[in-house]
């Protein structure tokens, strides 16, 4: 035979809907309803080999690699009636949505695990800081207790479906331009499982699961961020006929705190002095989420200056004895009055500093900058 792609005339690159138009359009020239010249359903059934084998991406890399040694033979199968030409490409487009073939052997569901769940949690700054036990509730499926999951009333079990014969799977012939394939699906009656409940359980509708609210304990540990995602095992919705337990995921909301932030391990906030203590220093209760600490303030501090605790800021996830710090900018208010007592002070030693400097920048320094022209 002919290479695939010369036969479709597409180049080795051309994609799923030019291999598609190719097709469609050799298929109606060369149909035996419309091509009645010698050689034209052997072209026909050629074409569509082509097609069949490069529509798969599957099936054309391994034609793509080995060529037709690579498809384990196979060929086209029987035309046999095609019913009108007009529905013809509607059929074989559409898709099957079952697997092709011979018959296949029973398929009976076994155990099947639960859903996952997922708990949307809000915490507070200070939670997420320390860490915490938390109790929720959630709503989950568990095993039914009254027939322990098998769906059944007691004294009565599961019987063979007559859908399917107790095989879990339905068959459907379909027609396309190369011959019947038969269509493989669950069985919608059973679901697959071959066996259906003929007198279901009162307590779960036969579903072997029932809708259980339950109270949870959950251990939040230090460190956590909005984003973080702790898991409980188990804690999801039941499995079925005898299947493992989904898991529980919650997912974690840190509220903001009013006066600090956080930054990975490091905490912020802000402090504000009067101007004597920037000058002078001083030593300041400040808030911490460790509740409040003495922190000390060097002589000679500035406006915007970044002051630090360490070890009082946010722990390691994981590793809560490896902690962040705190870091404080500071803010210095200048006093919008002053009383008389206070001014001549000033003015004295603005006086000082300026007599100690040049006369000409009476307003340069400190003093000079706050109480120029005094």
């Amino acid at each position: 035979m002919a290479d695939y792609y010369e036969l479709l005339g597409v180049s080795r690159d051309a994609d799923a809907d030019t291999l598609k138009r190719a097709y469609r359009r050799l298929a109606r020239q060369y149909h035996p309803d419309v091509n009645k010249d010698p050689g034209a359903e052997d072209t026909f059934k050629e074409i569509g080999r082509a097609y069949e084998v490069l529509s798969d991406p599957q099936t054309r890399a391994r034609y793509d690699q080995f060529g037709e040694a690579g498809l384990g033979g196979g060929g086209m199968p029987d035309m046999g009636d095609m019913g009108g030409f007009a529905d013809l490409f509607e059929t074989f487009f559409s898709g099957f949505g079952g697997g092709m073939g011979g018959p296949a052997g029973p398929r009976r569901r076994g155990p099947r695990q639960g859903d996952d769940l997922r708990l949307d949690l809000s915490i507070s700054f200070q939670e997420a800081i320390v860490g915490q036990e938390r109790e929720v509730q959630i709503r989950h499926l568990e095993t039914c207790s009254t027939c322990d999951g098998s769906g059944a009333k007691a004294g009565s079990g599961p019987v063979t479906c007559t859908t399917c014969g107790g095989v879990g799977q339905v068959r459907r012939a379909t027609r396309t331009p190369f011959g019947s394939f038969t269509q493989v699906a669950p069985c919608p009656s059973c679901e697959g499982a071959g066996q259906v409940i003929a007198d279901p359980c009162s307590a779960c509708g036969g579903q072997g699961l029932q809708q259980v609210r339950k109270k949870l304990r959950i251990n939040i540990p230090a460190g956590v961020d909005t984003g973080t995602r702790l898991r409980v095992a188990g804690e999801g919705n039941a499995g079925q006929r005898g299947g493992p337990a989904g898991d529980l995921y919650v997912f974690l909301t840190v509220q903001p705190h009013p006066q600090l932030r956080r930054e990975g391990t490091t905490i912020h906030s802000e402090i504000t002095l009067n101007y004597l203590q920037a000058i002078l220093g001083d030593t300041i209760e400040v808030d911490t989420v460790d509740g409040q600490r003495q922190l000390e303030i060097p002589a000679g501090t500035q406006p915007g200056a970044v002051l630090t605790l360490q070890g009082m800021g946010v722990p390691r996830l994981g590793n809560p004895v490896a902690r962040g710090n705190h870091q404080f900018t500071v803010k210095v208010q200048l006093p919008s009055k002053l009383s008389a007592e206070e001014r001549e002070l000033l003015e004295g030693l603005a006086g000082h500093h300026t007599r100690r400097g040049h006369k000409h920048h009476h307003k340069s320094g400190l003093f000079g900058g706050l109480f120029g022209g005094h």
